[in-house]
């Protein structure tokens, strides 16, 4: 594997998508979608993969990565029809959250060339992925251990597989996957096509790469390290007893802002107080169940709820627009969470504003990580209704009228794959292993600046 400073970049003058390669259905569909140019991750990666090379690839979350790899694999699997069980494309993902938004992303585009997509993840109704499997899946995006189990019991056959992308690999070895992704890769066939993207590129994934990918072509548009041109960064030092009444006044602001905590109690504690006092906010980590996540999700995404408050269980894999503030609660345990996390704003060249509020005693402990993350961020000193407070958040007092806790998701009914979604952009009926996965349409106000689709495409399909 060359060394990651041998990764190159495009040259300089971006081509048009028409110049990739792309068939004409995903053209026409890219056009339709508003996507008018595409993103550098996009342009560097596309010749090469579907020209069939393995393909290396890294960018910044929000670079437009799973289009990178999405419109080269279905493009790919034009034309042909899967049998049952037997589905001929594939992306892993760490997270249940990152399968959906992946299929979210990729449906129109799968539609358009008649080709049926599905996913895979733990939370949701086994019986039915099964069915979908079934039926034909052209391209299957799944999560490690779901798909293991389907695997293992014969409900899906691997050997068919043309074209396998591993999506945020470098996460999923963080999540102790790798033996299941090897695994998983042993089942399809030695000379299929690989692709794998990832942050990072040593340790296990190094070795993952070694093992699985031949001769593949390299390609880097960015660091690893957090955006300096589209975040601001800030530190807001806060005395203890202040903030929790500092964190209330930045939830009321005008925008849809994500609050990461660290313990998902926190996060039920901080959704209780803010909805307390008037803040419809809602929560989000792994202890709630996955109807409930695709319901905070979807609110969240639709404007029902301006503020999500997430454990780091959404710190990759929560692709929504417009999100314009990004607030640490509780500054997070590694320099890589802290960029994770702040990747949720700024995404597809949109700017956005990080904040993370610091007690006392986390002062050393977050000057060292915010440098090893290769941040400077600008330091505030701030109290309920302070100035600086509000000019860098956008901070207000808050009603003080109380919101109802939202109703709690009905079991035995998912609003994930197949049930309960919302419609896509294009109208379509959304379910998995019928043609897609829709939902996630963004009914919310934009930002200031307006609905603006930066080229290359939707901050949600990167």
């Amino acid at each position: 594997m060359p060394p990651e400073e041998l990764w190159t970049t495009p040259e300089s003058g971006m081509p048009a998508f028409a110049d990739l390669g792309l068939p004409e259905p995903v053209l026409r569909t890219l056009a339709s979608e508003g996507f008018t140019a595409p993103f550098p991750i996009q342009a560097a990666t596309l010749p090469v993969t579907l020209s069939g090379r393995d393909l290396l690839g890294r960018g910044q979350t929000g670079s437009g990565k799973t289009l990178a790899f999405g419109l080269a694999l279905l493009s790919r699997l034009a034309g042909g029809r899967a049998t049952p069980r037997k589905p001929r494309g594939l992306v892993l993902v760490p997270t249940r959250e990152l399968a959906q938004q992946v299929v979210d992303a990729l449906d129109p585009f799968a539609r358009a060339l008649g080709l049926r997509t599905a996913v895979v993840v733990g939370g949701l109704s086994y019986s039915r992925q099964a069915d979908a499997l079934a039926r034909g899946v052209d391209l299957l995006v799944a999560t490690p251990g779901r798909l293991t189990d389907h695997t293992t019991q014969r409900t899906a056959d691997l050997s068919e597989i043309e074209v396998t992308a591993l999506d945020e690999a470098d996460r999923m070895a963080d999540m102790g996957f790798l033996p299941q992704v090897r695994a998983i890769l042993d089942l399809t066939p030695a000379d299929g096509q690989r692709l794998l993207f990832s942050a990072t590129l040593d340790g296990d994934v190094a070795a993952l790469v070694n093992r699985y990918l031949h001769d593949p072509v390299t390609r880097a548009v960015d660091s690893a390290r957090a955006s300096v041109d589209t975040m601001d960064h800030h530190l807001l030092r806060v005395d203890s007893a202040a903030k929790a009444q500092v964190v209330t006044e930045i939830a009321a602001r005008d925008g849809r802002t994500i609050l990461f905590a660290r313990t998902k109690h926190g996060v039920d504690r901080w959704v209780r107080n803010l909805r307390r006092d008037g803040v419809v906010a809602v929560g989000l980590h792994g202890g709630k169940s996955q109807n409930q996540r695709n319901r905070a999700i979807a609110d969240f995404k639709e404007g029902r709820t301006p503020v999500l408050v997430a454990t780091d269980v959404a710190a990759r894999g929560i692709h929504v627009d417009d999100v314009s503030l990004v607030v640490h609660i509780d500054p997070p345990a590694d320099p890589k969470d802290y960029l994770h996390r702040a990747g949720r704003t700024a995404r597809g060249g949109e700017s956005g504003t990080v904040v993370t509020l610091v007690t006392p005693e986390e002062r050393r402990d977050v000057d060292t990580l915010t440098r090893q993350a290769g941040v400077r961020p600008t330091v505030h000193d701030v109290y309920p209704g302070a100035a600086a407070m509000a000019q860098v958040t956008g901070s207000r007092t808050p009603s003080g009228v109380a919101v109802a806790e939202p109703p709690k998701a009905v079991q035995g009914t998912p609003r994930g794959p197949g049930r309960g979604r919302s419609r896509s952009r294009q109208g379509g009926a959304p379910g998995a292993g019928h043609g897609g996965s829709g939902g996630g349409a963004r009914r919310g106000a934009p930002r200031a600046g307006g609905n603006r689709r930066s080229a290359g495409g939707r901050s949600s399909a990167a």
